[in-house]
């Protein structure tokens, strides 16, 4: 069995352009300050065909629904068993962009926390949004969008596609409230990267200095950059949308291997070297054949008919190649030796480990 196509072409790729490609500032990097806040709620989906929560399961959601009716002014007699499979209770969460303002809508995602088994058709009531700090931001409602289904049979069977017990409502939750964000002012400008890397956080201070002067940023750390960013509020706007548009080159990130044990994937780092080495992987199968055989008695004896198990073990040692990386091999050389013995995912991963216990893997060895 041979590595897939997709592996070589992953090595030819990295070959073809060695050099790094110039990327905006605004792709690598993020204001420090400017992000979204989670908000979190609890409410009801009604409208439900026979497929909501049932009240000996999920007492909350009758609890939940005697609140609301009292809400408006009815009061159900204490003792009164109610049958409630077109409702269900809820968990709606959402992300509040930065700077969002009120009347803005934002997407809500709705999910069931009873026994509901769809919320296909149901319709979400009014739901308070709320942030860590327990304050209101957001208040939802509307038809939901259920993308699953989910179909019951009187002799117990199901058949079941996707997640019938989440669904989402676009624009759902209208913003009542702005996070404040502390924008404007005095203070200085961070740019914070995506990854952290000391050669990146320098030459992203070098690019805005060569723009906009010397002294007017500086890498405070592998991940911060503090940029002298004016104070008007209209003209820092101004300035952080001509400084997250220049390129800059990153630099090159350190050589890794990473290997998905569960899934056989493997990624090579274009930096990855190997050291002079020789190596031999052979693959040992061994066979087991159950031939059973029929023992008949003889004539006009008492004996009876039996089978008799008759187990075949065949082992099997597979060809042992050999091959050999010169000094400083690249990506290119390894993926060639592998194909070239026919290699499968799981025995390149056993090089890969022994390679790197052998000290001749210039390499992280990722394991995830």
């Amino acid at each position: 069995m041979r590595i897939s196509s997709l592996f070589l072409a992953l090595a030819l790729t990295t070959l073809v352009a060695p050099q790094v490609l110039a990327e905006r500032i605004k792709d690598i990097t993020s204001v420090q300050g400017v992000r979204s806040n989670q908000l979190i709620g609890y409410g009801l989906v009604v409208g439900l065909d026979g497929t909501g929560d049932t009240t000996n399961q999920s007492p909350f959601t009758a609890q939940s629904f005697n609140s609301m009716l009292k809400q408006f002014g009815i009061s159900i007699p204490d003792g009164t068993r109610m049958k409630l499979d077109n409702i269900a209770a809820v968990a709606v969460h959402a992300e509040l962009p930065a700077f969002a303002k009120p009347g803005q809508p934002i997407d809500i995602t709705v999910s069931s926390i009873g026994n509901s088994g769809s919320l296909r058709g149901g319709s979400l009531l009014m739901t308070p949004l709320k942030g860590i700090d327990g304050e209101i931001y957001a208040i939802a409602q509307g038809n939901l969008v259920v993308g699953g289904l989910g179909v019951d049979g009187a002799d117990g069977s199901r058949i079941t596609v996707n997640v019938p017990s989440v669904g989402r409502i676009p624009g759902g939750a209208m913003v009542e409230r702005a996070v404040p964000l502390e924008f404007a002012g005095g203070r200085p400008l961070i740019l914070n990267l995506h990854q952290a890397d000391f050669t990146t956080a320098k030459r992203v201070a070098d690019v805005i200095n060569q723009t906009f002067g010397p002294e007017t940023a500086y890498a405070n750390d592998p991940t911060s950059i503090v940029v002298a960013a004016p104070v008007n509020a209209a003209q820092k706007v101004d300035f952080i949308s001509m400084v997250e548009n220049l390129e800059v080159d990153p630099g090159q990130g350190a050589a890794k291997v990473v290997i998905n044990s569960r899934t056989g994937t493997i990624i090579v780092g274009s930096n990855v070297t190997v050291e002079p080495v020789a190596i031999t992987h052979g693959s040992l199968t061994v066979t087991i054949r159950e031939n059973p055989e029929v023992s008949q008695p003889g004539p006009l004896s008492t004996g009876d008919t039996v089978v008799v198990p008759r187990s075949e073990i065949v082992v099997e040692d597979g060809p042992k190649p050999m091959f050999k990386f010169a000094p400083g091999s690249t990506l290119d050389d390894i993926v060639r030796a592998v194909n070239e013995v026919g290699a499968a995912p799981g025995d390149l991963m056993a090089i890969l480990e022994a390679l790197k216990q052998a000290g001749a893997l210039h390499a992280e060895l990722v394991v995830i």
